[in-house]
C-alpha cells in the first residue's frame, strides 16, 4: 500500500516538473552517460535502447508521412537524369504521376535513338504535331511487324515517313537496330541484295584480325544454317570489304580477295570441326595449316597458325 502511494506521488511530481516520456528518457540518458558507475551499466543500456526505439519509430512515421520523393521538387536536370534510366513502359507509368516530366520530348528522343540508332525522320524537319513518344510507339509497332513479315514491316516504316525508300537508308536502319529478328532479317537480306550491298559497306574492319572481323560481320548479318549460294555470297562480299579496309596489310601479306575467301571458308569449317560435339577426331593445327596452304600457297605458315589458335581459344566465327 505504501509503495503504491509512493509511485503515485512520484508520477505526479514528474508531471509537475514537465517530464514527458521522451524528456524523461533523454534526461535520464544524459545523467547516466555522465555517471561512470559500473553498477548502473544495465540501466544505461535499457535507457539507450528506449531512445533508439523511439527515434526509429519517429523516423519511420516521418517517412510514411512523406511517401515517395516528388521529382517535381527536384532540379529539372536531376529529375530528367533519374527518369532517363526508365524504359518505355516504366516511363509511361511515371507519366501518370509526373506528367510534364515523363512526357518530355528529350526523354522519348533518347529512348528512340538508343533502340533504333538511325531513322530517316531523324534528319528531317519534324512535321506539325510531331512527338517522339508517338514515334517510339510507331517504331515498336513497325519492328513487331517486321519480325512477322519483313516486307510489311519496311512498308510500314515508309508509310509513316520513318524510312525513305532507299536501300542505303534501309541498310543504315538495320545496321543500327537490334530489335529485329535475325531469322527474318536473313530472309529479307537474301531477297534484297541491294540492301545487303549497302549493309556490308557500313562495316569497318580496319586493323582487325581476320577471325574477329568475320565474327563481327556475322553478328550483323547472320550466316545461313546450311552451305549454299547465299553463304558464298556473304563470304565474297566480306572478303572484298576486308581487303578494302586493310590495303596495307593485304600488300604486306600478299593476300587477295580470293585468298581471303579461302581463309574465311577454312575458318568456318574449322569452327564447325572444333565446336561440334559430333566430330570426335578434331582437326589438328598441323592439319589445318597443311590443308589451308594447299588452297592458298602464298599464305605464311605462321599466319595460318595464328588463325587456328584464335578459333581454338575464342570459338566459332559464325556462332
Amino acid at each position: 500500500m505504501g509503495q503504491g502511494l509512493w509511485r503515485v506521488a512520484r508520477n505526479q511530481q514528474l508531471q509537475h516538473q514537465g517530464y514527458s516520456g521522451q524528456g524523461y528518457f533523454t534526461r535520464e540518458h544524459g545523467r547516466r552517460i555522465a555517471t561512470n558507475s559500473v553498477s548502473n551499466t544495465s540501466h544505461r543500456k535499457q535507457a539507450q535502447g528506449g531512445i533508439d526505439i523511439y527515434h526509429l519509430l519517429k523516423t519511420r512515421k516521418t517517412k510514411e508521412q512523406e511517401g515517395f520523393i516528388n521529382l517535381e521538387m527536384l532540379p529539372p536536370e536531376l529529375s530528367f537524369t533519374i527518369l532517363s534510366y526508365l524504359n518505355a513502359t516504366d516511363l509511361c507509368l511515371a507519366s501518370c504521376v509526373w506528367q510534364d516530366l515523363a512526357n518530355d520530348e528529350l526523354l522519348w528522343q533518347g529512348l528512340c535513338k538508343s533502340t533504333w540508332g538511325h531513322c530517316s525522320i531523324y534528319n528531317k524537319n519534324p512535321p506539325l504535331g510531331f512527338s517522339f513518344r508517338k514515334l517510339y510507339m510507331q517504331l515498336d509497332e513497325g519492328s513487331l511487324t517486321f519480325n512477322a513479315n519483313p516486307d510489311e514491316g519496311v512498308n510500314y516504316f515508309m508509310s509513316k515517313g520513318i524510312l525513305d525508300d532507299s536501300p542505303k537508308e534501309i541498310a543504315k536502319f538495320i545496321f543500327c537496330t537490334r530489335t529485329l529478328n535475325w531469322k527474318k532479317l536473313r530472309i529479307y537480306l537474301d531477297e534484297r541484295r541491294d540492301v545487303l550491298d549497302d549493309l556490308v559497306t557500313l562495316h569497318n574492319f580496319r586493323n582487325q584480325f581476320l577471325p574477329n572481323a568475320l565474327r563481327e560481320f556475322f553478328r550483323h548479318i547472320h550466316a545461313p544454317e546450311e552451305r549454299g549460294e547465299y553463304l558464298e555470297t556473304l563470304i565474297t562480299k566480306f572478303s572484298h570489304r576486308f581487303c578494302a579496309c586493310n590495303p596495307d596489310l593485304m600488300r604486306e601479306l600478299g593476300l587477295s580477295p580470293d585468298a581471303v575467301y579461302v581463309l574465311c571458308y577454312s575458318l568456318i569449317l574449322l569452327s564447325i570441326d572444333l565446336t561440334s560435339p559430333h566430330v570426335k577426331n578434331k582437326m589438328s593445327k598441323r592439319e589445318f595449316i597443311r590443308n589451308t596452304r594447299r588452297a592458298a600457297q602464298n599464305i605464311s605458315e605462321d599466319f595460318v597458325g595464328h588463325l587456328y589458335d584464335n578459333i581454338y581459344l575464342i570459338g566459332h566465327v559464325a556462332a
